[in-house]
């Protein structure tokens, strides 16, 4: 099944994740986008990681960091509240509506730990695979894969303990998400023993084509 899942390179295709990347990286908005040959694209503006008022008294860095999981939860926030309009029967209607409120929660936490810091919500395009339940299913086995993953690429690099407990208490939520997709999918719940992280860098790779995230 893993061949006919859609690939998270299709995700953001203007640029609103990398750019939140970037600043989290330490480089500059035109700099970075420069070196993508994206300048003049992106939703996510670098400014609104300087000087964040934030509840956490975060630094920098782990302000861009929760600004990157706050757009990352944005788009799995949207995909399942949309899904959970479909009425899909079943296990997977539970599935898409259980994962929707935990999504929402996690954007509810995000922003009010980042507070006048948080970055705003794009608007998405999900293409259909909102209304087909192989597409949705598939489409979710993929997100939440990455979200796991993203948030253990980032973990390691956050200063503050309260910031790193927050993103490993959604972090542990993400990981039920994907074994239950995987399950429904037909795949094994825990294929490994151990799974590998995804730097910031290996995610934006993988969110570049399917344009569900719009300005």
């Amino acid at each position: 099944m893993t061949n006919d899942i859609l690939s998270l390179e299709e995700i953001d295709a203007d640029g609103a994740v990398r750019e939140t990347a970037a600043a989290a990286a330490g480089d500059t908005r035109a700099g970075f986008l420069a070196k993508a040959g994206l300048l003049g694209a992106g939703a996510i503006g670098a400014g609104a990681l300087i000087g964040a008022d934030t509840a956490f008294g975060a630094g920098k860095r782990d302000v861009a960091i929760l600004n990157y999981a706050l757009t990352l939860e944005y788009l799995e926030a949207a995909f399942y509240t949309k899904a959970e309009k479909s009425g899909f029967d079943g296990e997977l209607g539970l599935f898409a509506t259980v994962v929707g409120a935990h999504e929402r929660a996690h954007v509810t936490a995000l922003k009010k730990a980042l507070g006048s810091a948080a970055v705003k919500k794009p608007t998405f395009d999900f293409k259909g695979t909102t209304k087909d339940p192989t597409a949705f299913l598939k489409t979710a086995v993929v997100l939440e894969a990455t979200g796991v993953a993203a948030y253990a690429g980032q973990a390691p690099r956050v200063k503050s303990d309260k910031v790193l407990e927050a993103a490993l208490a959604i972090h542990a939520v993400e990981a039920r998400h994907a074994s239950w997709a995987r399950q429904m999918a037909g795949a094994k719940g825990a294929p490994k023993a151990f799974d590998a992280p995804l730097t910031m860098k290996q995610v934006l790779k993988a969110v570049g084509k399917t344009g569900f995230i719009k300005a």
